[in-house]
């Protein structure tokens, strides 16, 4: 087991890596080589800048009972598919129940931006209560690929 995580524009980054090191779990951050990274815990992987060369690098490196982090719905749908956990830096786990619609809303939004409408709200400052959301869940979500692979 490994936690894989799109990583050029990750804002959890660090708590990853506390929690993965806290737990004994190796850790290998994907960027393209747009990004300059450094780490003294994670594996640093810097990819092709061609579009998605990242998140199929990513995807590549998976197998099941890894756990994925990354924004991208469709990252965390393909992650399902190989049988892996995946997670939004937000804190909310991609799961077999919620990708459909979140892949859905994704489109919905792409063809209103296309039509030239403003969909969403402006990125706001991540926030402390963000970080603890996403660090809870995320520890949560380490624990329980642990256990399910340790056969617990």
């Amino acid at each position: 087991m490994k936690i894989l995580v799109d990583a050029d524009a990750c804002p959890v980054k660090e708590i990853i890596e506390e929690i993965a090191l806290q737990l004994g779990i190796p850790v290998i951050m994907l960027i393209d080589t747009s990004h300059i990274l450094h780490s003294d815990y994670s594996e640093i992987v810097s990819v092709s800048q061609a579009p998605d060369a990242v998140d199929f690098a990513l995807i590549n490196r998976t197998n099941k009972g890894d756990i994925v982090v990354t924004q991208d719905y469709g990252v965390g749908a393909m992650a399902l598919g190989k049988g892996a956990y995946a997670i939004h830096p937000s804190g909310r786990s991609y799961t077999n129940y919620n990708i459909d619609i979140m892949l859905m809303e994704r489109d919905i939004a792409k063809k209103r931006r296309r039509a030239g409408e403003r969909v969403g709200k402006r990125a706001k400052k991540r926030t402390p209560v963000q970080d603890k959301q996403f660090a809870d869940a995320f520890y949560k979500l380490c624990r329980k690929a642990k256990e399910l692979e340790a056969g617990l």
